[in-house]
């Protein structure tokens, strides 16, 4: 039996409450393609301090290059949701973008640390500007399709959850050998974070990187991908389209709920993200093989947190599971970052490591508990959806999803930057290694770094109380779905 045949797709025998399983190959290779989503993002937080730190552009510049090219991708997150929703192939609807989307990321991540020398500011920023905006946008015709299918691959309520778990382990691993490379090898040379001659190779090796896992993953799955069910509605084109798909998943109370929930939580972890390196350095004072460890602090709590919550789900409902992660994120971003800020606890060097990594450790757990439950609250809406209006949008909920996140996480590097320069953050500081702050300064960044996202995370929590597809819920749903199915496919037949 080929990969093809590892699900009964519309088996009599199948039930919402004796879901199919997916064996653990298509899984196996299905994961591999989180390499491009979490190499992207394992990366992310060092573009910023790469250009404002050691290529000198103003906090600033960098905010509002990063916020544009953001912003635009997820504008054209939906268009592409879309497109691949309605996409027709021997290879089904969503690896032929898949397929596209790998090589032209990988080539724009490498671009992306590589600006050539000397460049005078305003086209540096236009690099980062474009560079951003195309790694972000190729990144996206490979992700969407790539998360759309994840939520095709499984119906059961908690066997979704399986496949995002798959998922976000390889995400954590790929995290981890990231991190190794990075402050082991390209940062451990001279100068360090601060070195500008540490980034190219690195930026390239990423590419590499991801360019390989997303291989590896159409290669394993592209007979199941192509056996799945294919649009059934008449093509169209996606830009006409495009307007009256929006306003029908904007209809469904489930998609609105999620869909500005993550708008707000994003912003602060935008703003949090972008200045997790300047926290480090300059308030902390921590060395990058310090950092290294921090880092694998948090990847560890996400690797705890991440096969927890599939068990956690057979108790609790999957909103619970989001508000519980939320509370521990919050909590961190408002502990060690305000008493920092009021003084009563300043260690620098290896004596923070011990409060950072067992801080951030409590995070990486509560952040497992979102990483599984949110994306697969998303794919049951998706389920409701077709219920209600019947089609299938998984492509552009997930879209939505990618909207909220890069747009609000956008926002929440300009903010970052701009209160960088109003801080009047020292430009020559980034260039001088060992350099000491103004505790005034550090006090500022604390609270930017943690209590201001943590306000933004409460808010995202109580807008999330809404949600209402719970297990019950969601079994009728698949009853329903399942019914329908059957339903097109007798008329498929009789036509």
């Amino acid at each position: 039996m080929d990969l093809a045949d590892e699900r009964a797709v519309g088996s009599p025998a199948a039930t919402p409450s004796d879901p199919p399983r997916l064996k653990i190959g298509l899984k196996f290779f299905y994961a591999f393609g989180q390499t491009v989503e979490s190499g992207y993002l394992t990366v992310a937080p060092f573009i910023f301090f790469y250009y404002t730190a050691v290529l000198g552009l103003s906090g600033s510049m960098v905010g509002l290059a990063l916020a544009i090219s953001t912003v635009i991708d997820a504008i054209l997150d939906p268009l592409i949701g879309s497109w691949s929703d309605n996409i027709r192939s021997r290879f089904g609807r969503r690896l032929p973008m898949m397929l596209m989307g790998a090589p032209l990321m990988a080539l724009t991540l490498g671009l992306l640390f590589a600006p050539p020398l000397a460049l005078a500011p305003f086209v540096l920023f236009l690099w980062l500007t474009v560079m951003k905006m195309a790694l972000r946008g190729f990144a996206s015709v490979f992700n969407l399709p790539y998360f759309a299918l994840g939520a095709e691959m499984a119906d059961g309520y908690v066997e979704r959850s399986s496949v995002v778990a798959w998922r976000t382990v390889a995400g954590i691993l790929v995290g981890v050998l990231i991190t190794i490379l990075a402050y082991s090898i390209f940062f451990s040379r001279s100068g360090g974070l601060q070195g500008q001659a540490n980034y190219p190779p690195f930026g390239w090796t990423m590419a590499a990187m991801c360019l390989v896992g997303g291989a590896i993953c159409c290669l394993g799955i592209w007979r199941f991908a192509a056996s799945l069910p294919q649009p059934i509605t008449a093509r169209q084109s996606v830009l006409r389209s495009l307007g009256p798909e929006l306003l029908e998943i904007f209809r469904n109370a489930s998609f609105r709920t999620l869909f500005f929930s993550a708008l707000v939580i994003y912003v602060g972890v935008g703003m949090n993200a972008t200045l997790n390196s300047h926290a480090y350095v300059f308030a902390w004072r921590i060395q990058p093989a310090t950092i290294q460890t921090i880092t694998f602090a948090y990847l560890f709590g996400l690797l705890i947190g991440v096969p927890i919550t599939p068990l956690l789900l057979r108790r609790l409902e999957k909103r619970s599971a989001v508000l519980l992660g939320l509370a521990m994120v919050i909590a961190t971003w408002i502990a060690l970052p305000s008493l920092r800020a009021a003084g009563v606890l300043t260690p620098t060097g290896t004596d923070a490591l011990p409060w950072l990594a067992g801080n951030i450790f409590i995070a990486g757990v509560g952040t497992g508990f979102l990483a599984i439950a949110y994306p697969s609250m998303m794919a049951d809406a998706a389920d409701e959806h077709e219920v209600k209006f019947g089609a299938r949008r998984e492509g552009l909920y997930f879209a939505g999803l990618g909207f909220a996140a890069k747009s609000a996480a956008g926002i929440g590097q300009l903010l970052a930057g701009v209160a960088l320069d109003i801080l009047r953050f020292p430009k020559e500081a980034g260039r001088q290694v060992g350099a000491v702050l103004p505790e005034d300064l550090i006090r500022h960044l604390m609270i930017l770094w943690g209590p201001l996202p943590a306000i933004l995370a409460i808010v995202s929590a109580v807008m999330l109380l809404p949600y209402v597809i719970t297990r019950t819920r969601h079994e009728d749903i698949a009853a329903a779905l399942k019914i329908k199915r059957a339903e097109d496919v007798s008329a498929g037949r009789s036509s």
